[in-house]
């Protein structure tokens, strides 16, 4: 048996070494894939004396978020770094430059140690202020650093009690950083004022808002949210346009966010090939009160300043998101004499006829979020894009014809119709 193993054993080393030659190592640690930082999550929690009320399942609001806290420990993904922040958990006093101090950490951003983070929540006790301002921007300092994914919960019974640090305002000024931090609220029990800072301050970051009134939905909506985080998402790049197309950035596919000011355009740069398709759309938030009778513009244009396609959108109303989108597909040419064809440059115009009432204010501008693509070009007859229609002339040629052919017919049957008549 040992006899028989050996040549066996020989014709595998043999095998490796062919294979290991085949295959350098160098080649095969560049071709691994690049380990995704892991998603950062911190919750934070309203600890203030309104806490107390008894009114969330027969139980104060407190021990209710208690019990929450506990249940989404236990089913937090191993991947995700969590961390917990308080506001209002230890001045009881009347001192409000105090009691709008009042938020600390109370369990860093890192690997979540289960029986750890549950003793900290253990000890809370409701006890002062609501210093949502002050707790929001502790917490996007705690969520600070790296390349990760980042979220942050807040839970709150009520509205920011540290005015003039309005929230939405702290909120807006965190999406402006283009930090891609996200800011989920949950209202417990909340009233009109209470609901309406909390959905100002998700819209402005592009979170969700959840109104909540038992223990098991608090519980089910911060797992799902946490749980949301440790979801691969694509991550937006941050980009600012220029004021024309010649100091645009150049923009490879993906997607981008920006910032623009109520009424203005900005500009940006992307390469097209000939038998390429350039497929863009912009979306801008309207995270504040604006006026009615409003549009978003979004024009491709050559270097030379001529337009080739645009598209655009109107709204008349309240809304919290506007999009329009377009398609530029560049004929394939033939290579001359094996020269590679030069890409072209497109510019793309993103406008907006936004304007606000005299007492909103205009700083930072609204959230852009702008996505480009470029495909193979269509070369199938029955894709509309094929035919240039997006560019309008065809379009055009065939709302002629039909015209034309509509009104042969249409005289061709009042004739006739005048001639029975006649007859008759």
């Amino acid at each position: 048996m040992i006899i028989r193993r050996r040549p066996a054993a020989r014709i595998c080393v043999l095998l490796a070494v062919l294979v290991a030659g085949l295959f350098p190592t160098g080649i095969a640690a560049a071709d691994e894939p690049v380990a995704k930082e892991s998603p950062k999550v911190e919750l934070v929690l309203d600890v203030s004396g309104s806490m107390r009320a008894r009114d969330i399942d027969g139980k104060s609001r407190m021990a209710a978020a208690k019990q929450a806290f506990n249940e989404v420990l236990d089913a937090v993904p191993e991947e995700v770094r969590l961390g917990i922040r308080t506001l209002g958990a230890d001045y009881p006093g009347d001192d409000r430059k105090r009691g709008c101090k009042d938020t600390r950490q109370l369990y860093p951003v890192g690997p979540l140690d289960r029986t750890e983070a549950k003793a900290a929540v253990a000890t809370l006790a409701p006890t002062g202020w609501t210093p949502i301002g002050p707790a929001l921007l502790g917490a996007a300092e705690d969520l600070e650093g790296g390349d990760a994914t980042r979220r942050i919960v807040l839970i709150t019974d009520g509205e920011d009690t540290c005015a003039p640090l309005d929230p939405c305002e702290v909120a807006r000024e965190i999406a402006a950083k283009g930090i891609h931090l996200v800011i989920d609220t949950l209202g417990l029990v909340p009233d009109a004022k209470t609901r309406a800072q909390l959905s100002c301050i998700a819209e402005a970051t592009g979170g969700t808002y959840t109104s909540v009134q038992h223990t098991d939905e608090l519980s089910d909506r911060v797992s799902q949210l946490v749980d949301r985080a440790a979801d691969p998402v694509v991550t937006p790049v941050a980009t600012r346009g220029a004021g024309q197309c010649a100091d645009a950035p150049r923009l490879e596919p993906g997607l981008y966010t920006d910032r623009e000011k109520f009424g203005e355009h900005r500009w940006y740069r992307v390469d097209v090939l000939p038998g390429q398709e350039l497929r863009a759309s912009v979306s801008v938030g309207a995270d504040r009160a604006v006026n009615k009778d409003y549009g978003v513009l979004l024009r491709a244009v050559t270097v030379h300043g001529r337009e080739i396609v645009r598209g655009s959108e109107a709204g008349d109303g309240r809304t919290d998101l506007i999009s329009t989108g377009l398609r530029y597909p560049k004929a394939e040419l033939e290579d001359a004499d094996g020269v590679k064809p030069a890409a072209e440059t497109v510019c793309l115009q993103v406008s907006n006829s936004f304007s606000a009432p005299p007492a909103v204010k205009t700083e930072p501008g609204l959230p852009v979020e702008l996505t480009v693509d470029v495909v193979d070009a269509p070369g199938a007859a029955f894709d509309v894009a094929a035919f240039g229609l997006g560019r309008g002339w065809w379009l055009l040629g065939v709302l002629v014809v039909a015209g034309f052919v509509a009104g042969l017919l249409w005289g061709w049957v009042s004739r006739w119709r005048i001639a029975v008549w006649r007859t008759n």
